[in-house]
């Protein structure tokens, strides 16, 4: 079979399969992103690959995923640069980014922390051959301090709390998360990526800077008078749209060029426009929609295609409960803490930490930064896709548990 049936054939099975999990995850009250995960998880070779391991190397085959390699490449360019325009805080929340801000950072120094005491217990057995224990350490910090702000927005959607106070903190919250552990990750990917010393990595942190600078002191106001003038309705018509993309994908090659990863420029790239919303609406329903449903999906098939089943094996089964016991403490328990001192009650504390636990895709996006660069390897790829998974399952059941029976002081009972 030539190529192009190839990969029409094998974009076929990835979103019949996406589409079929997302159905029936969503039945069980989870967000369709679950069941892509999923899917993914189950077009590798843990279970689709050890149920038909002749049609799995038929249908995947290492020689013929760079097409696809490319497809989720796009994908994750365009999701990221959605991110970056999504990301603000929620209406209402403004007058609360104090406890915003203790919640967001203990969120993400509490996990990170714990990542760094497990790190000496893991890189032995699960770090490749020549990383060194710091690039790996930090990498397994920022792995288990990443909150997925999209998963949660849309979670609270379909549960009716966006506007809630709950909500709110808990949205302006991950967007601080987010950012934070975002920034640490790129410093440590400069960190991992420059084989030039401090020189190199100077150069490149030098290099971010400068992006960043142009971003927003030069971008932004550029693109600002741009919209004004040729988008005035929020609803950019083709040619502002594809300017748009066009400063997405250079952003993203600028960062990659840099030798860090491109979701980084696309995410800043987004990060920069103006923050109006129905601007936001158009590029979701033009752009989210298709990179979600046709490019996404590939992500995760190629995410899945990296796991190993020998990450249980031996040991491994160990590591796996010690990485989500600690992802899953750091994130509820810390977040929650942070969340009572804010003058919640323990359930709506308890809420926001179940919230804050809920990685999803931004974990897995992370992940590939870390494979990519060679700081881990594909056990721990795998282990740290189940921790994904796991913990943004438990978010919806968790926050129906805490948010269950309301407070009897509150609701005057």
């Amino acid at each position: 079979m030539g190529h192009v049936p190839h990969l029409l054939l094998q974009l076929a099975v990835i979103l019949a399969a996406a589409r079929l999990l997302a159905w029936l995850l969503r039945r069980l009250g989870q967000p369709p992103v679950i069941g892509e995960m999923v899917a993914g998880l189950a077009l590798g070779p843990i279970v689709f690959g050890a149920l038909a391991p002749d049609l799995h190397g038929w249908l995947f085959p290492r020689e013929k995923l760079a097409a696809l390699e490319g497809l989720s490449q796009v994908g994750i360019v365009l999701f990221m640069f959605i991110v970056g325009v999504e990301l603000r805080a929620p209406a209402g929340a403004r007058g609360r980014f104090g406890a915003a801000g203790r919640i967001g950072t203990v969120g993400v120094l509490l996990p990170a922390a714990l990542g760094l005491a497990i790190a000496p217990a893991l890189h032995a057995r699960l770090a490749p051959a020549g990383v060194g224990f710091w690039p790996f350490a930090l990498f397994v910090a920022i792995s288990l301090a990443i909150t997925a702000f999209p998963v949660m927005a849309r979670i609270l959607k379909d549960q009716g709390l966006a506007r809630s106070p709950v909500g709110q903190l808990s949205l302006a919250a991950a967007a601080i998360a987010d950012v934070l552990a975002w920034i640490m990750l790129a410093f440590v990917v400069a960190l991992i990526g420059t084989h030039s010393g401090w020189n190199g990595f100077l150069r490149t942190t030098a290099g971010l800077v400068a992006i960043a600078a142009i971003a927003f002191g030069v971008l932004r106001p550029l693109i600002a008078r741009m919209l004004a003038r040729h988008a005035a309705d929020g609803r950019p018509g083709g040619t502002v749209l594809s300017s748009l993309l066009i400063g997405a994908c250079a952003m993203a090659a600028a960062t990659e060029w840099l030798g860090l990863h491109a979701v980084f420029g696309a995410f800043l790239f987004g990060a920069c426009l103006p923050r109006d919303d129905r601007l936001l609406d158009t590029l979701i329903e033009r752009i989210e929609h298709v990179a979600v449903l046709m490019l996404m999906p590939v992500f995760f098939a190629l995410a899945g295609l990296n796991t190993t089943a020998d990450a249980f094996a031996g040991s491994g089964l160990a590591a796996l409960l010690l990485i989500l016991f600690v992802a899953i403490a750091g994130k509820v328990l810390g977040a929650a803490a942070a969340a009572r001192s804010a003058a919640l009650s323990w359930r709506e504390a308890f809420a926001v930490g179940s919230l804050m636990n809920a990685r999803g895709l931004m974990e897995l996006i992370v992940m590939k930064v870390g494979l990519d660069a060679g700081v881990i390897g594909p056990e721990l790829f795998t282990m740290l896709m189940v921790m994904a998974i796991a913990t943004t399952l438990m978010t919806t059941p968790m926050l129906g548990l805490c948010l269950r029976v309301r407070d009897p002081i509150r609701s005057g009972g």
